[in-house]
């Protein structure tokens, strides 16, 4: 079985190629720098490497001809980017999307998966929603917006006979993680984390970034044609999150919650601070604005139809901890924004 993969050396990337090659399976990854300390991890797992970029169509061509499926994961995930970085995100998430999906359908692939995201659905509000629940506009961040507009996309592409299966991962989290949580997670461990918080009543339905790799592999594997599937965990506010953490040794704990509008006037002085020391924005405007959104989503399906499962929330916070203190102390690096930022590739 031969998978073209895109987004292979990315976070989920990781993690979805060691469920990937876990069946035996051929790995045929795109990988837009073929000498990156990633791609040559992928490459001692036994991936093959074929350098291009999914915003080049025609570089995808040759890695992508006879295979029998194709994994389109790559996107750019980054909340609190600035303007001028969002043409390149709308290149990545949404034309990219188009160029995967497009060259599948002309090289008539048997087999796609899309990898989308939960941010497609919108609010939830207090109730866990399942695939049925209907898209809600607007969206408030970038990031979301692109990946809505992938996910419409791919929903198109169904219609015009692409054989597609799109998997809608939750908030997904592990050590090592690029998101905003990875990031607040490592200041609390490397006790820079103050004592307030905001937004705390927010609800998530988190998932491990290893239990969603092998999710995508399973939808890969037996997931039905023209069908959507939610990778999500167990529902918990952000107040549940803080004190969670706040039962290890790390920063403040957090004793008390601020306002967002708040949070929103004090956060986006530091955006360009945070990126001028070499540190994305997670302390951001836009930070603020999706902790006001609340994803909370039933993976009931993908259980009953891809026999997916996911470790409970209180395992799984303390195995990100545990592996999030073995990285820090493995650390070459000991500045700060070395600490803060993730390590390149984790074995």
């Amino acid at each position: 079985m031969k998978i073209f993969l895109t987004g292979g050396t990315g976070f989920i990337g990781q993690a979805l190629t060691k469920a990937l090659l876990a069946r035996k399976w051929e790995v045929v990854a795109l990988v837009r720098r073929p000498h990156s300390a990633q791609a040559q991890a992928l490459m001692r797992m036994g991936v093959q490497c074929i350098a291009g970029d999914v915003t080049d169509r025609e570089s995808m061509r040759a890695g992508m001809t006879g295979a029998d499926i194709v994994v389109h994961n790559a996107a750019w995930y980054e909340v609190g980017i600035s303007r001028i970085a969002q043409k390149r995100m709308y290149a990545i998430n949404v034309t990219g999307t188009d160029n995967v999906l497009s060259l599948a359908l002309e090289l008539d692939i048997p087999r796609t998966v899309y990898v989308s995201s939960t941010v497609y659905f919108g609010d939830t509000g207090v109730d866990v929603r399942d695939e049925a629940y209907p898209p809600h506009k607007p969206y408030r961040f970038y990031y979301a917006q692109t990946k809505a507009e992938a996910h419409e996309l791919a929903l198109q592409y169904q219609l015009r006979g692409l054989p597609v299966i799109i998997v809608c991962p939750a908030h997904v989290l592990g050590p090592n993680d690029h998101s905003n949580f990875g990031y607040f997670l490592r200041m609390y461990l490397n006790r820079l984390m103050v004592p307030y918080a905001f937004s705390p009543e927010m609800m998530i339905s988190p998932a491990h970034v290893n239990d969603v790799g092998e999710g995508i592999a399973l939808a890969a594997e037996k997931g039905r044609i023209g069908e959507t599937y939610i990778l999500a965990g167990d529902s918990m506010s952000l107040r549940q999150v803080f004190d969670l953490w706040n039962t290890t040794p790390g920063g403040f704990k957090v004793r008390f919650y601020i306002p967002a509008w708040l949070a929103w006037l004090m956060f986006v002085p530091l955006e360009p601070l945070q990126r001028w020391v070499g540190l994305p924005a997670f302390i951001s405007g836009e930070t603020v604005i999706s902790s006001r959104i609340s994803y909370q989503f039933s993976s009931a399906k993908a259980q009953r139809e891809l026999g997916w499962t996911y470790r409970p929330t209180n395992e799984m916070w303390q195995d990100i901890i545990d592996e999030e203190h073995t990285l820090l102390a493995a650390r070459m690096k000991r500045d700060l924004v070395s600490r803060l930022n993730p390590v390149e590739v984790v074995d």
